[in-house]
C-alpha cells in the first residue's frame, strides 16, 4: 500500500510503509548512510503527517520484514494480543499519540495495552513525538524487575557498576569494584565486559564477584558479558552465573551475525532459571542493544534503524529480562553522528522500551570520534533522570579503559540522584546503610566512616 501527502503545490509519495517510517524519522547519519532517510525536511514533515493518518491496525496487516523469512516478525505476530490491542484499536498514529499524552492515560492503561502494542506501532508513534513528549510519556510507564534486589521503583534509580579491565586482571576489577561501590553504585548489578571470552577467565571473573558478594552479604547480582554460548557452558560447569547476558538485534539477520537465534536464548533462559539464584525475584537476562546493529550487519531490508531497534525489544521482551540497555552511542557517528542525535535517540529507546513493558536503562555514551562530548552526556543523563529511566552506568572517571569510550562515571549517579532526588534500590539502600556507606536518606558518609569496611575489602582482595 502506498501513501501520500501534499504540502502547498507538492505531492509526495511513499511506496509502502516501510518507506514512510524511515522518512518519517528524525534526521540520523544511520539512515542516510543506508539511502532510506528523507530527502529534506519538507519530506519528513510530510512523511510524519501521513504517518499520523495511519491507523494502528494496519501494522498487524502489513509486515515492515516479511513474516515468512524473519523470526523477529514472527514473534511480533504470533505473541500478539488482540485483548490487549481492543482498547486502542481504533486510533490512528497520531490519535495514539493524543492518547499516551492525555492526562488521563496512566500507568495501569499503559500495562492493559502492552500485550497489544508490536515495536512498529511504538517506533511509529514515538516519530510523531518531540523529546518533551518522549519524557512525559515514558515517566508514566514503570517497568519494575526483581533478581536479588528491586529495580524500576518510581522515584528510584539504579546503576550497573562496570569495572572492566584491558587485561581482566582479577585485582584491577576488583579495585574498580571497591570504588564504585563506596559511591553507592552497582545496585542494578556488577558487570564486567571480558577482555577475551576464555572460559577459564570468564569464570574466575564470576567466582570473584560471587565471593564478594556472599562474604559482604551484598543485594546485588553479577554478570560476566560473554557471549551466550559461554555462560551456558559456564553454567554446565558449576560457575555462580546470576544474570545472563547478550547483544541482540531486531531482524533474524542481525541475530545470526551476533551468533545467536531466539531458541539459542530461550536454551539460556531456561539454563539461567535452573540455578534459582534469585532471591526477591527470577528476572535474570541482560540485553543489550544498540541503534544501528541491524544496519552495521547489512540486515535492515531497508528499514530505518530506530524501527529496527525497537524490534529488539520485542526479542528481549519475551524473556522476561532483568535489564535491557541501549548502548545508545557506542557504534559511532555512521549511525549517530553528534549529540543532537544521540540525545534523540536515548529518548527514543527509552520510551519505545517502556512502552513495550522492557525495563529500560541506558549507556549514556559516545565514542571519541563522534560530535559529542560530556556535555551531551550530562544533558541526556539529566533527561533520562526525568523521564524514569531504570538505570545507567557507573564507570570509573566515565572513561571506559578497555572498551575506550565514555560514558557516566560514579560521580554522575550522585549529581542525578541528588538534583532529582532519586533513590537506589531499597535493598540495596538497606545495605549501604548497614556498611555504614551511606545513611537512612542515601546520602553517603565521610570516608573516615567508609574506612573499615575498605580496609577490610583490600586485605581481602590482596588489593595495595
Amino acid at each position: 500500500m502506498s501513501y501520500t501527502e501534499t504540502i502547498g503545490s507538492r505531492t509526495y509519495r511513499f511506496a509502502d510503509l516501510k518507506t514512510l517510517m524511515a522518512k518519517a524519522s528524525p534526521q540520523r547519519s544511520g539512515d542516510q548512510l543506508a539511502g532510506v532517510a528523507a530527502a529534506s525536511e519538507e519530506e519528513r514533515v510530510a512523511a510524519k503527517m501521513a504517518l499520523a493518518e495511519v491507523p494502528l491496525r494496519t501494522f498487524l496487516n502489513e509486515a515492515l520484514i516479511p513474516y515468512e523469512s524473519d523470526e523477529v516478525t514472527r514473534l511480533v505476530i504470533d505473541d500478539h494480543s488482540p485483548q490487549a490491542f481492543a482498547e486502542i484499536s481504533h486510533l490512528t498514529v497520531g490519535d495514539f499519540r493524543n492518547w499516551l499524552l492525555s492526562t488521563t492515560t496512566n500507568a495501569d492503561a499503559l500495562v492493559r495495552i502492552a500485550a497489544g502494542l508490536t515495536p512498529e506501532m511504538v517506533a511509529a508513534v514515538s516519530k510523531l513525538m518531540r523529546n518533551q513528549d518522549l519524557i512525559a510519556a515514558a515517566r508514566k510507564r514503570p517497568v519494575i524487575t526483581r533478581f536479588r534486589n528491586t529495580v524500576g521503583l518510581p522515584g528510584h534509580m539504579s546503576v550497573r557498576l562496570q569495572p572492566n579491565h584491558p587485561t581482566d586482571d582479577v585485582k584491577g576489577i576488583a579495585a574498580s569494584m571497591l570504588d564504585g561501590l563506596m559511591y553507592g553504585c552497582g545496585d542494578a548489578m556488577i558487570g564486567i565486559n571480558p577482555a577475551s571470552d576464555n572460559l577459564a577467565a570468564i569464570t574466575r571473573l564470576l567466582v570473584m564477584v560471587d565471593e564478594f558478594r556472599q562474604r559482604y552479604q551484598v543485594p546485588t547480582q553479577s554478570c560476566v558479558l560473554t557471549h551466550v554460548t559461554n555462560t551456558i557452558a559456564a553454567i554446565e560447569k558449576g560457575a555462580p552465573v546470576d544474570l545472563v547476558f547478550q547483544s541482540i538485534a531486531g531482524t533474524e539477520k542481525a541475530n545470526a551475525g551476533f551468533g545467536i537465534s531466539l531458541s539459542l536464548l530461550q536454551e539460556a533462559y531456561e539454563a539461567g532459571l535452573s540455578l534459582k539464584r534469585g532471591t526477591v525475584g527470577n528476572n535474570l537476562m541482560y540485553f543489550e542493544t544498540g541503534q544501528g546493529s541491524a544496519l552495521s550487519a547489512d540486515a535492515h531490508f531497508g528499514v530505518d534503524q530506530q524501527t529496527c531497534e525497537v524490534r529488539a525489544y520485542a526479542v528481549a521482551r519475551k524473556f522476561n529480562p532483568f535489564l535491557v540497555n541501549t548502548v545508545v552511542g557506542f557504534i559511532g557517528p555512521e549511525y549517530l553522528y553528534d549529540g543532537k542525535q544521540i540525545t534523540r535517540a536515548g529518548l527514543e529507546d527509552h520510551f519505545c522500551g517502556k512502552l513495550l513493558g522492557v525495563p529500560m536503562g541506558c549507556d549514556i555514551c559516545y565514542t571519541n570520534h563522534a560530535e559529542a562530548d560530556q556535555d551531551d552526556m550530562d544533558n541526556l543523563l539529566t533527561l533520562l533522570g526525568v523521564a524514569g529511566i531504570n538505570f545507567i552506568m557507573g564507570i570509573p572517571g566515565a572513561d571506559d579503559v578497555m572498551l575506550n569510550y565514555q560514558s557516566t562515571s560514579f560521580h554522575d549517579a550522585l549529581y542525578v540522584r541528588d538534583v532529582l532526588g532519586l533513590r537506589r534500590a531499597p535493598e540495596f539502600e538497606e545495605w549501604l546503610e548497614s556498611m555504614q556507606i551511606a545513611d537512612a536518606r542515601g546520602a553517603l558518609l565521610s570516608a573516615s566512616t567508609q574506612q573499615p569496611l575498605l580496609e577490610g575489602v583490600r586485605d581481602w582482595m590482596g588489593i595495595e
